[in-house]
Order: C-alpha cells, then structure tokens, then sequence
C-alpha cells in the first residue's frame, strides 16, 4: 500500500530531522550540553562517597573528545535517517524487493542512534559514570525517549512491503 510506504519514509524523515538537529543544536549551543558531559564524566554530582569514584574522568581534553564523539554519532544518525528516507521516496512505486532494499539506511540510522543514544548515555554515562545518581545530569530519561522510538519507526519501517 502506498500510504504505508509514505509514512514509513515521513516518519524516517522525522527521525532524521530530530537528530539533525540535535546535532545542529549541539555544535551552535556547544557549552550546554558541553557542561553536561564535563558533569557526568567527572562524576561531581554522584552520590558523595561511592566507591566508584575511581572511574571520574577530569580532564578536560576527555570532557571535548567524549563530546565531540557524542555528537559526531548524533550527525550520523541524521544523516543515515535522512538517506533512508530519501531512498524510500524515491522508490515508492518500485517493487516489493527495491524498496525493501532502499530501507537499509533507516537499519544503519536505528543502529547508530541506538548506540549514541543507549550505549553511550543509558550504559556508560548512565552506570559507568553512574548519571543515576545525579539530581541535575541525569538524561536517561531523555535518551530512553529517544531510543524507544528509534526502535518503534525501525519496527515499523522494517515491516515487509508488497505490491502496491
């Protein structure tokens, strides 16, 4: 159904739109989110005492380089997103087996945001650095928003397409 394939590809298109702009806002408002990580890399809102105090990380450089690796994976997600969703559109009177084919970007793009998004702020700024503990830094519940529909449009998009 053609009304399928085009929701499947506005809802890439959306997904993409989102994490580029994240990405945008993250180069142009550098120091927000910038204060962000030096915070819960350095773990200086933690829980005072724990024992996993050896794991803080107060080097500036470290603070920029994690930053700057958080946001290249955020630019890559869009832009997996955003091929995703064009190739869809371009393929959305072609066969069942072409515009299956043209969803493999919108897999890559799931991947990619799974693993800024989970990876690095659920398991390793959420346990490693223990960001649960913080009353101020603490975004997985921003990033769990993020990654559940990451994964609720990658279900939905990968569902089989037949003929129109």
């Amino acid at each position: 159904m053609i009304v399928a394939r085009i929701v499947k590809a506005a809802l890439a298109g959306s997904v993409a739109v989102f994490a580029l702009l994240v990405t945008f806002d993250n180069i142009t408002d550098y120091r927000s989110n910038y204060t962000f990580v030096q915070h819960v890399l350095s773990m200086d809102t933690t829980f005072p005492g724990n024992a996993l105090m050896y794991r803080a990380i107060t080097n500036p450089a470290l603070w920029n380089a994690g930053y700057l690796l958080i946001i290249f994976g955020e630019g890559l997600t869009g832009f997996a997103w955003m091929i995703g969703c064009v190739q869809m559109l371009n393929s959305l009177r072609a066969s069942p087996v072409v515009f299956n084919r043209s969803k493999r970007f919108v897999v890559l793009g799931a991947g990619l945001g799974f693993s800024v998004w989970y990876c690095a702020f659920t398991v390793v700024g959420g346990e490693w650095f223990l960001m649960w503990q913080s009353p101020t830094w603490n975004g997985q519940l921003a990033a769990f928003k993020v990654y559940m529909t990451l994964l609720g449009v990658l279900i939905f998009v990968n569902q089989a397409d037949g003929e129109l």
